[in-house]
């Protein structure tokens, strides 16, 4: 759900007051963060598919069927969580996506579509004025 345009001010003004009290503190809690987070991730990912493999192989030779069943499973899960994990990371030089800002994860992609949701929400809320004020 996308922040409000208030609540985004307010996270601005915390940002900067952040940035004023300890700019040590908020250039570690920056972006880095997360790329390297994601990274660790993928990586993970990539040793949990290459021991799903090596299941899948020690139980088609030992001629247990579960064991390969158990390493394809494996192999199927790491490789979904290292593909989003991809996907999700900010490139380098990026600044990570914060939620409702475009290209964020979940936000719209363009400024069309941006415009379309926000005239959205705009005629979702004058609805709910409308049916406030006609009640009481």
């Amino acid at each position: 759900m996308p922040l409000s345009e208030h609540e985004q001010r307010m996270l601005e003004q915390m940002e900067r007051a952040l940035y004023a009290e300890d700019p040590k503190f908020a250039t570690a809690l920056e972006g880095s963060g997360l790329r390297t987070y994601t990274r660790r991730r993928v990586y993970q990912a990539v040793v949990g598919f290459l021991v799903g493999i090596a299941l899948l192989m020690a139980g088609m030779v030992a001629q247990q069927i579960w064991v390969s069943v158990v390493g394809f499973l494996v192999m199927l899960g790491c490789a979904v969580l290292a593909v989003t994990g991809w996907r999700k990371a900010p490139k380098p030089g990026e600044q990570p996506a914060t939620p409702g800002a475009p290209g964020a994860p979940g936000a719209p992609a363009t400024r069309r579509q941006a415009r379309q949701r926000r005239s959205m929400m705009n005629r979702i809320e004058e609805r709910w004025q409308r049916r406030r004020d006609e009640q009481g």
